[in-house]
């Protein structure tokens, strides 16, 4: 950590515009006198300082008139007076009739404003910040840091996400200077960055045109030299691009490498036929024996482009190596945590895996997950029943996995104590699944996914009572029908949720611990009662609640005929009107 605040402090020294600098983005350079006196450079900063504690202040809000909405919903108060003057693309958008009534503040979608990338909330308020105050503050605390501790902070993803968001966002306010400072930070990080880093960082000067020509050259030399293969390139990269890359590494005379060629017709069109979700295609032109799974890198290609249902379904085709290599050196579990999606990392490891597996520069899969998870999302607290950041989630999934390779047996002792009574067993794991789903959803819905729980029919204690009356087609089996019969759904269901608990012990053992501490409470023994039992409680269930209900119906009698009464006497003395307060409180 103490390099990431050094990295920090030197972005701060080394760019910082405060003092006569900050004076000069905040007046016009071309317009100033060359020789300027200390009374005016004091009453520079002092503007400086005043606009910038109107913006983020608590006040802020009340005197705003304008709303940045950014990504998730947020709102930045901002006020128009302010971004008019420094930003000619913002005076235009909040002057245009769409802006806002008259009158009324006006609502800003930055994703109507900046529509070719998508800038975050801290890169948001980092170029709002500039607007104000005309200062370059050092990169905010742990949303440039990445979770890896051996890590310098320089160049990881979270760095590099943040720059080039503050890039495009200063592109699009047209904030030349801004530009420019972040230009150069991007260009002197080129060498320490990760190569698949690199694109995204060449995609964006890309979209900047002529105002990051330098930053675009840098970055195509860099790829150049590299071994970023074709198919990435193409994904990552406009045409044009890809173009040029590609006949520079023939002048060179390394477009005869493996990872520089292209991909033979029959690849393609296994490629094709997974870009569209076809798994049956790509059987059938299995068949053809032209070539592999392996050989095509199919699963690689799935695993990072392709919907999560595709890569489960190609898994379980069961004919690919799910440690095989790509001319990168990447194995499809490297690939699966560069795209940071749960799903894909447990379907994965369920089908053997190995998290141990290094890349060409020695990175195992939870290195990469790290590198490119955010300090900030890391370490946010998440409540009960709230769904967990995807990032820490993937991190989670993948420390279990090095901890702990093989697959676990029964994962609950409390289903083992439940005996063989099926109905008690299918009530266990419908109650505890169901629990995970309202305390722990994210992680129940990747555990339920693999263990296709929504091919199954749920079984309950019993139908609701609105369903009953109203004869509706249920959704779930109730399991006091009588006579109970072991019926295939039973048999699938309880695989299914079996299955869903095993995975949540093996990858989410600290949501296991929680749900078993509850599930094996004293209070929830009824589960295991005999039918005879659990009959006798439903029924004395049922006739508490008709004496309550016969009570509060008699209860409501007695207040209608006092409330009538009252009324007709206050009428007929003709000294209360039916809408007065005191007739409200008799």
């Amino acid at each position: 950590m103490n390099s990431a605040m050094d990295t920090r402090t030197a972005f701060s020294d080394s760019n910082d515009i405060s003092g006569s600098s900050s004076i000069c983005c905040i007046t016009n350079t071309e317009s100033m006198s060359p020789e300027v006196s200390p009374l005016d450079i004091g009453a520079l900063k002092r503007l400086s300082e005043n606009l910038e504690s109107i913006f983020g202040s608590p006040d802020s809000d009340f005197f705003a008139d304008a709303r940045i909405v950014v990504s998730g919903g947020r709102e930045v108060p901002v006020h128009r007076c302010v971004l008019s003057t420094r930003s000619p693309f913002l005076k235009n958008v909040l002057s245009s009739s769409s802006a806002g009534k008259e009158g009324a503040a006006a609502k800003l979608e930055l994703k109507e404003l900046a529509k070719d990338f998508d800038v975050g909330y801290d890169a948001a308020v980092t170029v709002l910040g500039y607007l104000y105050s005309g200062k370059v503050k050092s990169l905010p605390k742990g949303v440039c840091v990445c979770v890896d501790e051996e890590c310098s902070h320089v160049a990881c993803r979270p760095a590099v996400d943040f720059m080039v968001e503050v890039l495009y966002a200063s592109f699009t306010f047209q904030i030349s200077e801004l530009v420019a400072l972040y230009q150069r930070h991007l260009q002197d990080i080129l060498d320490k960055a990760a190569k698949d880093d690199i694109l995204v960082v060449l995609s964006v000067a890309n979209i900047c045109g002529k105002a990051c020509e330098r930053l675009v050259v840098r970055c195509v030399e860099t790829i150049v030299k590299s071994d970023v293969d074709i198919v990435t390139l193409e994904k990552a990269l406009p045409q044009h691009i890809v173009k040029q890359i590609m006949d520079s590494r023939k002048e060179l005379g390394s477009d005869g490498l493996e990872s520089n060629s292209y991909p033979d017709k029959h690849v393609k069109r296994i490629h094709r036929a997974l870009d569209s979700d076809d798994v049956e295609l790509v059987r059938m032109l299995l068949k053809e024996a032209r070539t592999t799974l392996d050989d095509a890198h199919a699963l690689h290609y799935a695993v990072a482009y392709c919907d999560a249902k595709t890569t489960t379904d190609l898994l379980d085709l069961g004919i690919a190596d799910v440690n095989c290599r790509n001319r990168r050196g990447y194995t499809v579990l490297h690939l699966a945590a560069m795209r940071k999606d749960p799903k894909i990392i447990v379907s994965l490891l369920t089908k053997g895996a190995r998290p141990s597996d290094l890349t060409s520069d020695g990175r195992k899969a939870l290195q990469i997950s790290k590198r490119l998870t955010r300090a900030v999302d890391y370490h946010k607290s998440t409540e009960e029943g709230q769904a967990s950041p995807k990032d820490r989630l993937c991190i989670e999934i993948l420390e279990q996995a090095e901890r702990r390779d093989p697959l676990l047996g029964e994962a609950s002792v409390s289903l083992a104590i439940a005996g063989d009574d099926l109905r008690v067993r299918l009530l266990y794991l419908e109650n505890r699944v169901g629990l995970a789903k309202l305390l722990f959803p994210m992680e129940a819905k990747v555990a339920m996914d693999i263990a296709q729980v929504d091919g199954t029919t749920e079984f309950s204690l019993a139908a609701t009572q609105s369903e009953i009356l109203a004869g509706a087609q249920r959704t779930t089996v109730d399991l006091n029908e009588a006579p109970f019969r072991i019926q295939q759904e039973h048999l699938n269901r309880l695989s299914a949720l079996s299955r869903t608990v095993e995975l949540g012990k093996r990858f989410f053992p600290r949501c296991s611990e929680v749900l078993n501490k509850i599930m094996d409470a004293e209070d929830l023994s009824e589960l295991a009662c005999l039918p005879d039992e659990r009959l006798l409680k439903k029924r004395r269930y049922i006739e508490l609640q008709e004496v309550l209900s016969k009570a509060f119906s008699e209860d409501k009698e007695e207040f209608d005929r006092s409330a009538i009464s009252s009324s007709s006497s206050s009428t007929s003395i003709g000294l209360v009107r039916p809408n007065s307060n005191l007739a409200l409180k008799n």
